[in-house]
Protein backbone atom coordinates (compact mmCIF):
# COMPACT_ATOMS: atom_id res chain seq x y z
CA UNK A 1 0.00 0.00 0.00
CA UNK A 2 1.42 3.34 -0.95
CA UNK A 3 1.68 6.28 1.40
CA UNK A 4 -1.10 7.97 -0.53
CA UNK A 5 -3.54 5.11 0.06
CA UNK A 6 -2.75 4.98 3.76
CA UNK A 7 -3.50 8.70 3.87
CA UNK A 8 -6.84 8.06 2.16
CA UNK A 9 -7.79 5.30 4.59
CA UNK A 10 -7.02 7.33 7.67
CA UNK A 11 -8.58 10.45 6.22
CA UNK A 12 -11.89 8.60 5.79
CA UNK A 13 -12.07 8.09 9.54
CA UNK A 14 -10.66 11.44 10.53
CA UNK A 15 -13.09 13.38 8.38
CA UNK A 16 -16.03 11.62 10.07
CA UNK A 17 -15.77 13.89 13.09
CA UNK A 18 -13.54 16.69 11.78
CA UNK A 19 -15.33 17.29 8.49
CA UNK A 20 -14.62 20.69 7.09
CA UNK A 21 -11.28 21.20 8.81
CA UNK A 22 -9.20 19.81 5.96
CA UNK A 23 -10.18 22.61 3.62
CA UNK A 24 -9.24 25.11 6.30
CA UNK A 25 -5.77 23.55 6.61
CA UNK A 26 -4.95 23.59 2.92
CA UNK A 27 -4.29 27.33 2.85
CA UNK A 28 -1.54 29.21 4.61
CA UNK A 29 -2.27 31.56 7.48
CA UNK A 30 -5.91 30.64 7.94
CA UNK A 31 -5.71 30.50 11.73
CA UNK A 32 -7.05 26.93 11.69
CA UNK A 33 -5.42 24.64 14.24
CA UNK A 34 -7.52 21.49 14.36
CA UNK A 35 -6.86 18.88 17.04
CA UNK A 36 -6.77 15.41 15.48
CA UNK A 37 -6.58 12.06 17.25
CA UNK A 38 -6.65 8.38 16.45
CA UNK A 39 -9.95 6.45 16.38
CA UNK A 40 -12.22 9.53 16.21
CA UNK A 41 -15.22 7.24 15.61
CA UNK A 42 -15.43 7.04 19.43
CA UNK A 43 -16.77 10.61 19.51
CA UNK A 44 -19.61 10.09 17.02
CA UNK A 45 -23.06 10.21 18.62
CA UNK A 46 -24.27 6.61 18.19
CA UNK A 47 -27.97 6.88 19.10
CA UNK A 48 -30.92 8.79 17.67
CA UNK A 49 -32.26 10.51 20.78
CA UNK A 50 -29.11 12.49 21.63
CA UNK A 51 -28.38 13.01 17.94
CA UNK A 52 -31.78 14.68 17.60
CA UNK A 53 -30.86 17.01 20.47
CA UNK A 54 -27.72 18.34 18.78
CA UNK A 55 -25.52 15.69 20.46
CA UNK A 56 -26.62 16.71 23.98
CA UNK A 57 -27.00 13.71 26.28
CA UNK A 58 -24.87 13.97 29.43
CA UNK A 59 -27.67 15.19 31.71
CA UNK A 60 -30.89 14.19 29.94
CA UNK A 61 -33.25 11.66 31.51
CA UNK A 62 -31.92 8.08 31.72
CA UNK A 63 -32.41 5.77 28.75
CA UNK A 64 -30.87 2.57 27.47
CA UNK A 65 -28.21 4.49 25.46
CA UNK A 66 -26.74 6.20 28.53
CA UNK A 67 -23.59 4.08 28.19
CA UNK A 68 -22.07 6.49 25.67
CA UNK A 69 -23.19 9.77 27.24
CA UNK A 70 -23.15 9.15 30.97
CA UNK A 71 -23.52 5.61 32.36
CA UNK A 72 -24.19 7.06 35.83
CA UNK A 73 -27.73 7.80 34.58
CA UNK A 74 -28.55 4.09 34.73
CA UNK A 75 -28.93 4.42 38.52
CA UNK A 76 -32.17 6.36 37.98
CA UNK A 77 -33.65 4.39 35.08
CA UNK A 78 -37.08 2.94 35.82
CA UNK A 79 -36.93 -0.34 33.92
CA UNK A 80 -34.96 -3.28 35.29
CA UNK A 81 -33.36 -4.29 31.98
CA UNK A 82 -33.18 -3.03 28.40
CA UNK A 83 -31.31 -3.32 25.10
CA UNK A 84 -31.08 -1.11 22.01
CA UNK A 85 -29.64 -1.23 18.50
CA UNK A 86 -28.71 1.90 16.54
CA UNK A 87 -27.61 2.24 12.94
CA UNK A 88 -26.38 5.17 10.87
CA UNK A 89 -25.19 5.34 7.24
CA UNK A 90 -22.20 7.70 7.52
CA UNK A 91 -20.88 10.33 5.08
CA UNK A 92 -23.47 9.42 2.47
CA UNK A 93 -22.72 12.66 0.57
CA UNK A 94 -19.25 11.25 -0.16
CA UNK A 95 -19.49 7.45 -0.24
CA UNK A 96 -22.16 4.78 0.11
CA UNK A 97 -20.49 2.06 2.15
CA UNK A 98 -19.47 3.61 5.49
CA UNK A 99 -21.73 2.64 8.40
CA UNK A 100 -21.88 2.91 12.18
CA UNK A 101 -23.71 0.34 14.32
CA UNK A 102 -24.20 0.44 18.10
CA UNK A 103 -25.53 -2.31 20.37
CA UNK A 104 -26.05 -1.51 24.07
CA UNK A 105 -27.77 -3.04 27.08
CA UNK A 106 -28.03 -2.75 30.85
CA UNK A 107 -29.25 -4.80 33.82
CA UNK A 108 -30.05 -3.64 37.34
CA UNK A 109 -28.52 -5.90 39.99
CA UNK A 110 -30.49 -4.25 42.79
CA UNK A 111 -31.75 -0.79 43.69
CA UNK A 112 -28.18 0.51 44.03
CA UNK A 113 -26.16 -1.24 41.33
CA UNK A 114 -26.41 -1.54 37.55
CA UNK A 115 -24.13 -3.19 34.99
CA UNK A 116 -24.04 -2.30 31.29
CA UNK A 117 -22.25 -3.22 28.08
CA UNK A 118 -22.03 -1.92 24.53
CA UNK A 119 -20.43 -2.70 21.19
CA UNK A 120 -19.72 0.03 18.63
CA UNK A 121 -18.75 -1.07 15.09
CA UNK A 122 -17.56 1.32 12.38
CA UNK A 123 -17.23 -0.12 8.86
CA UNK A 124 -15.29 1.95 6.31
CA UNK A 125 -16.33 0.07 3.17
CA UNK A 126 -13.93 -1.49 0.66
CA UNK A 127 -10.52 -0.06 -0.29
CA UNK A 128 -8.37 -1.30 -3.17
CA UNK A 129 -4.64 -1.46 -2.39
CA UNK A 130 -1.97 -0.84 -5.03
CA UNK A 131 1.79 -0.41 -4.97
CA UNK A 132 3.75 2.63 -6.16
CA UNK A 133 3.32 1.41 -9.75
CA UNK A 134 -0.48 1.24 -9.40
CA UNK A 135 -0.35 -2.56 -9.51
CA UNK A 136 -3.29 -4.21 -7.78
CA UNK A 137 -2.19 -6.06 -4.64
CA UNK A 138 -5.48 -6.70 -2.89
CA UNK A 139 -8.67 -5.36 -1.39
CA UNK A 140 -9.49 -4.81 2.26
CA UNK A 141 -12.49 -3.72 4.30
CA UNK A 142 -11.14 -1.43 7.05
CA UNK A 143 -13.13 -1.42 10.25
CA UNK A 144 -12.96 -0.32 13.86
CA UNK A 145 -14.82 -1.39 16.96
CA UNK A 146 -14.98 -0.70 20.69
CA UNK A 147 -16.40 -2.96 23.39
CA UNK A 148 -17.44 -1.48 26.76
CA UNK A 149 -18.34 -2.78 30.19
CA UNK A 150 -19.81 -0.39 32.77
CA UNK A 151 -20.69 -0.39 36.45
CA UNK A 152 -23.07 2.17 38.00
CA UNK A 153 -23.63 2.86 41.69
CA UNK A 154 -26.35 4.96 43.33
CA UNK A 155 -24.52 7.17 45.85
CA UNK A 156 -27.50 8.99 47.38
CA UNK A 157 -31.06 9.98 46.57
CA UNK A 158 -29.75 12.51 44.04
CA UNK A 159 -26.25 11.39 43.09
CA UNK A 160 -24.83 8.45 41.13
CA UNK A 161 -21.41 7.54 39.79
CA UNK A 162 -20.14 5.09 37.18
CA UNK A 163 -17.00 3.69 35.62
CA UNK A 164 -16.62 1.99 32.26
CA UNK A 165 -13.71 0.13 30.69
CA UNK A 166 -13.20 -0.12 26.94
CA UNK A 167 -11.25 -2.22 24.46
CA UNK A 168 -10.56 -0.50 21.13
CA UNK A 169 -9.40 -2.12 17.89
CA UNK A 170 -8.76 -0.21 14.66
CA UNK A 171 -7.80 -2.14 11.53
CA UNK A 172 -7.25 0.38 8.71
CA UNK A 173 -4.60 -1.31 6.55
CA UNK A 174 -5.24 -5.07 6.70
CA UNK A 175 -1.55 -5.65 7.41
CA UNK A 176 -0.33 -4.01 4.18
CA UNK A 177 3.19 -2.60 3.89
CA UNK A 178 3.54 1.17 4.29
CA UNK A 179 6.68 2.34 2.46
CA UNK A 180 8.21 -1.03 3.21
CA UNK A 181 7.14 -1.00 6.87
CA UNK A 182 4.74 -3.67 8.07
CA UNK A 183 1.50 -2.34 9.54
CA UNK A 184 -0.97 -3.95 11.90
CA UNK A 185 -4.27 -3.21 13.58
CA UNK A 186 -4.10 -0.65 16.35
CA UNK A 187 -5.21 -1.69 19.83
CA UNK A 188 -5.88 0.35 22.94
CA UNK A 189 -7.64 0.26 26.30
CA UNK A 190 -9.50 3.11 27.95
CA UNK A 191 -11.79 4.01 30.83
CA UNK A 192 -14.62 6.48 31.53
CA UNK A 193 -15.48 8.13 34.86
CA UNK A 194 -18.87 9.82 35.19
CA UNK A 195 -21.29 11.35 37.71
CA UNK A 196 -24.96 12.31 37.49
CA UNK A 197 -27.12 14.56 39.67
CA UNK A 198 -30.93 14.48 39.56
CA UNK A 199 -33.33 16.59 41.64
CA UNK A 200 -37.10 16.21 41.33
CA UNK A 201 -39.27 19.01 42.72
CA UNK A 202 -42.67 20.67 42.38
CA UNK A 203 -43.13 24.21 41.13
CA UNK A 204 -46.32 25.95 40.04
CA UNK A 205 -48.21 22.70 40.72
CA UNK A 206 -46.16 20.81 38.13
CA UNK A 207 -43.45 18.20 38.34
CA UNK A 208 -39.96 19.45 37.47
CA UNK A 209 -36.56 17.82 37.22
CA UNK A 210 -33.15 19.48 37.20
CA UNK A 211 -30.18 17.28 36.31
CA UNK A 212 -26.49 17.70 35.65
CA UNK A 213 -23.68 15.38 34.64
CA UNK A 214 -20.00 15.01 33.86
CA UNK A 215 -18.27 12.27 31.91
CA UNK A 216 -14.51 12.06 31.27
CA UNK A 217 -14.18 9.56 28.44
CA UNK A 218 -11.45 7.50 26.80
CA UNK A 219 -8.74 7.88 29.43
CA UNK A 220 -6.35 5.39 27.94
CA UNK A 221 -3.26 4.33 26.05
CA UNK A 222 -2.15 5.83 22.76
CA UNK A 223 -2.67 3.80 19.59
CA UNK A 224 -0.24 2.87 16.80
CA UNK A 225 -0.49 1.06 13.46
CA UNK A 226 3.21 0.20 13.14
CA UNK A 227 5.99 -0.87 15.50
CA UNK A 228 7.64 2.55 15.22
CA UNK A 229 7.71 5.39 17.73
CA UNK A 230 4.76 7.27 16.24
CA UNK A 231 1.70 6.87 18.46
CA UNK A 232 -1.58 8.75 18.33
CA UNK A 233 -3.58 10.01 21.27
CA UNK A 234 -7.06 8.55 21.44
CA UNK A 235 -9.90 11.11 21.84
CA UNK A 236 -9.89 11.63 25.61
CA UNK A 237 -12.57 14.23 26.23
CA UNK A 238 -14.65 15.84 28.96
CA UNK A 239 -18.42 16.25 28.68
CA UNK A 240 -20.41 18.56 30.96
CA UNK A 241 -24.17 18.88 30.74
CA UNK A 242 -27.32 20.23 32.36
CA UNK A 243 -31.00 19.56 31.67
CA UNK A 244 -34.35 20.85 32.89
CA UNK A 245 -37.64 18.98 32.49
CA UNK A 246 -41.07 20.42 33.22
CA UNK A 247 -44.57 18.96 32.92
CA UNK A 248 -47.09 21.41 31.53
CA UNK A 249 -49.91 19.01 32.38
CA UNK A 250 -50.55 15.27 32.47
CA UNK A 251 -49.92 14.94 28.74
CA UNK A 252 -47.26 17.49 27.73
CA UNK A 253 -43.63 17.52 28.88
CA UNK A 254 -40.67 19.62 27.74
CA UNK A 255 -36.94 19.05 28.33
CA UNK A 256 -34.21 21.61 27.65
CA UNK A 257 -30.63 20.31 27.56
CA UNK A 258 -27.17 21.74 26.92
CA UNK A 259 -23.70 20.14 26.81
CA UNK A 260 -20.16 21.41 26.42
CA UNK A 261 -17.31 19.17 25.34
CA UNK A 262 -13.51 19.57 25.26
CA UNK A 263 -10.85 17.21 23.98
CA UNK A 264 -8.24 16.51 26.66
CA UNK A 265 -5.34 15.98 24.25
CA UNK A 266 -2.49 18.33 23.30
CA UNK A 267 -3.08 21.14 20.84
CA UNK A 268 -0.73 21.10 17.82
CA UNK A 269 1.70 24.03 17.45
CA UNK A 270 0.48 26.69 15.04
CA UNK A 271 3.14 26.02 12.42
CA UNK A 272 1.81 22.48 11.92
CA UNK A 273 -1.65 23.84 11.15
CA UNK A 274 -0.66 27.00 9.27
CA UNK A 275 1.01 24.98 6.54
CA UNK A 276 -0.62 21.88 5.16
CA UNK A 277 1.37 18.84 6.27
CA UNK A 278 0.09 15.37 5.33
CA UNK A 279 2.18 13.80 8.09
CA UNK A 280 0.20 15.77 10.67
CA UNK A 281 -2.93 13.98 9.45
CA UNK A 282 -1.31 10.57 8.94
CA UNK A 283 0.03 10.60 12.45
CA UNK A 284 -1.96 13.25 14.33
CA UNK A 285 -0.62 12.33 17.74
CA UNK A 286 2.97 12.29 16.52
CA UNK A 287 3.26 16.03 17.00
CA UNK A 288 3.16 15.56 20.78
CA UNK A 289 4.01 11.88 20.96
CA UNK A 290 6.59 12.56 23.69
CA UNK A 291 3.84 13.59 26.12
CA UNK A 292 2.22 11.05 28.39
CA UNK A 293 -1.54 10.50 28.39
CA UNK A 294 -1.99 12.11 31.81
CA UNK A 295 0.41 14.92 30.93
CA UNK A 296 -1.51 15.56 27.73
CA UNK A 297 -4.80 15.72 29.64
CA UNK A 298 -3.59 18.39 32.07
CA UNK A 299 -1.67 20.40 29.49
CA UNK A 300 -4.70 20.45 27.17
CA UNK A 301 -6.19 23.31 29.23
CA UNK A 302 -3.20 25.64 28.73
CA UNK A 303 -1.20 24.52 25.68
CA UNK A 304 -3.08 26.29 22.86
CA UNK A 305 -0.60 28.53 20.96
CA UNK A 306 -3.23 31.29 20.83
CA UNK A 307 -3.66 31.33 24.59
CA UNK A 308 -6.98 31.41 26.44
CA UNK A 309 -8.83 32.66 23.36
CA UNK A 310 -7.84 29.56 21.42
CA UNK A 311 -8.61 27.31 24.39
CA UNK A 312 -12.19 28.60 24.31
CA UNK A 313 -12.35 27.80 20.59
CA UNK A 314 -11.69 24.14 21.42
CA UNK A 315 -14.98 23.84 23.33
CA UNK A 316 -17.94 22.52 21.34
CA UNK A 317 -21.50 23.40 22.31
CA UNK A 318 -24.65 21.29 22.02
CA UNK A 319 -28.21 22.35 22.85
CA UNK A 320 -31.57 20.71 22.32
CA UNK A 321 -35.23 20.64 23.25
CA UNK A 322 -37.43 17.55 23.56
CA UNK A 323 -41.23 17.43 23.67
CA UNK A 324 -43.20 14.39 24.83
CA UNK A 325 -46.92 13.89 24.40
CA UNK A 326 -48.45 11.43 26.86
CA UNK A 327 -45.00 9.85 27.30
CA UNK A 328 -45.53 8.06 23.99
CA UNK A 329 -44.62 10.43 21.16
CA UNK A 330 -41.57 12.72 21.10
CA UNK A 331 -40.30 15.54 18.90
CA UNK A 332 -36.73 16.83 19.16
CA UNK A 333 -34.61 19.66 17.79
CA UNK A 334 -31.02 20.69 18.46
CA UNK A 335 -27.98 22.69 17.46
CA UNK A 336 -24.26 21.82 17.46
CA UNK A 337 -21.47 24.41 17.28
CA UNK A 338 -17.75 24.01 16.67
CA UNK A 339 -15.44 26.95 15.96
CA UNK A 340 -14.27 27.29 12.36
CA UNK A 341 -10.63 27.05 13.47
CA UNK A 342 -11.28 23.72 15.18
CA UNK A 343 -13.27 21.80 12.56
CA UNK A 344 -16.18 24.09 11.63
CA UNK A 345 -18.96 21.60 12.33
CA UNK A 346 -22.14 23.62 12.66
CA UNK A 347 -25.46 21.89 12.16
CA UNK A 348 -29.08 21.71 13.19
CA UNK A 349 -30.74 18.42 14.12
CA UNK A 350 -34.28 17.11 14.21
CA UNK A 351 -35.73 13.89 15.52
CA UNK A 352 -38.79 11.99 16.64
CA UNK A 353 -39.59 9.03 18.83
CA UNK A 354 -42.42 6.58 19.41
CA UNK A 355 -42.63 4.63 22.66
CA UNK A 356 -44.87 1.60 23.08
CA UNK A 357 -45.11 -0.76 26.04
CA UNK A 358 -42.16 -2.90 24.96
CA UNK A 359 -40.56 -1.25 21.94
CA UNK A 360 -39.32 2.28 21.25
CA UNK A 361 -38.34 3.61 17.85
CA UNK A 362 -36.34 6.83 17.37
CA UNK A 363 -34.73 8.54 14.42
CA UNK A 364 -32.65 11.70 13.91
CA UNK A 365 -31.74 13.86 10.92
CA UNK A 366 -28.76 16.21 10.57
CA UNK A 367 -29.00 19.50 8.65
CA UNK A 368 -25.59 21.23 8.20
CA UNK A 369 -25.43 25.00 8.22
CA UNK A 370 -22.37 24.86 5.93
CA UNK A 371 -23.40 24.04 2.35
CA UNK A 372 -22.10 20.86 0.66
CA UNK A 373 -21.06 19.46 4.04
CA UNK A 374 -19.90 15.79 4.19
CA UNK A 375 -22.39 15.10 7.00
CA UNK A 376 -25.34 16.39 5.01
CA UNK A 377 -28.48 14.20 5.15
CA UNK A 378 -27.11 12.00 7.94
CA UNK A 379 -29.80 9.72 9.40
CA UNK A 380 -29.75 7.64 12.57
CA UNK A 381 -32.19 4.92 13.63
CA UNK A 382 -32.55 3.37 17.09
CA UNK A 383 -34.73 0.44 18.15
CA UNK A 384 -35.02 -0.09 21.91
CA UNK A 385 -36.47 -3.08 23.75
CA UNK A 386 -37.71 -2.94 27.35
CA UNK A 387 -37.06 -6.46 28.65
CA UNK A 388 -38.71 -5.70 31.99
CA UNK A 389 -41.97 -4.59 30.33
CA UNK A 390 -41.93 -7.65 28.09
CA UNK A 391 -41.53 -9.97 31.07
CA UNK A 392 -44.40 -8.20 32.83
CA UNK A 393 -46.69 -8.79 29.86
CA UNK A 394 -45.87 -12.49 29.83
Amino acid sequence: MTRLLRFAALLAVWVAVSAGSLNAQQYTYTGANVITTGVPFLTIAPDSRAAGLGDAGVATSPDVNAQHWNPAKYAFIESDMGVALSYSPWLRSLVNDINLAYLVGYKKLDEYQTVSASLRYFALGDIVFTDEYATYIGQQSPNEFAFDLGYTRLLSDRWAGAVAIRYIRSDLTGGQLINGVESHAGNSYAADVSFYYRNEFQMNRSENIFSAGINIQNIGAKISYTDGEIKDFIPTNMKLGIAYTTELDDYNTFTFAADINKLLVPTPPHDSATYYDPDAILFPGGINSDKSVVGGMFSSFTDAPGGFKEELQEVTLSAGVEYWYNKQFALRAGYFYEHENKGNRKFMTAGAGLKLNVFSLDFAYLLPIVRNHPLENTLRFTLSFDVDAFSGQK
